[in-house]
């Protein structure tokens, strides 16, 4: 059988530079600029994984983000330590919160985060 390995989240931006910087503020993602096709590209690292935003012209033919939930791909999560200064922080940077800080079941908190074009972000802390 095959082995798998994470490689990249994709993201569809209307504005990949204003989507790259909401990243870099409110989670301290790192930008990386290329070229492709003799077009500027804008990726990421966040949490040790790639994140690409492609641009999304006027006239893609590009579908509206959907509103979460919903089903398919919903979200995805970002765990940290000390989510309580953490969820402060995002608050004083304006970050929009769909769902409070909140324990769930005994050993997690988590709450969400609405990032650009309605992207559901999971901020997460786990604890023996």
């Amino acid at each position: 059988m095959a082995t798998f390995t994470f490689d990249h989240i994709h993201l569809r931006s209307p504005n990949p530079e204003e989507t790259a910087a909401y990243f870099q503020n409110m989670f301290d993602a790192e930008i990386i600029r290329t070229m492709q096709d003799g077009k500027p590209r804008i990726d990421m690292k966040i949490g040790g994984q790639n994140v690409f935003i492609a641009d999304v012209g006027p006239n893609s033919g590009v579908n509206a983000p959907p509103v979460t939930p919903y089903q398919g791909l919903d979200h995805f999560g970002l765990q940290v330590k000390d989510i309580e200064k953490v969820v402060a922080d995002l608050k004083a940077k304006g970050a929009q919160f769909t769902m409070e800080l909140n324990s769930p079941r005994p050993g997690i908190q988590i709450c969400f985060v609405r990032g650009p074009q309605g992207t559901s972000i999971e901020v997460l802390e786990r604890k023996a």
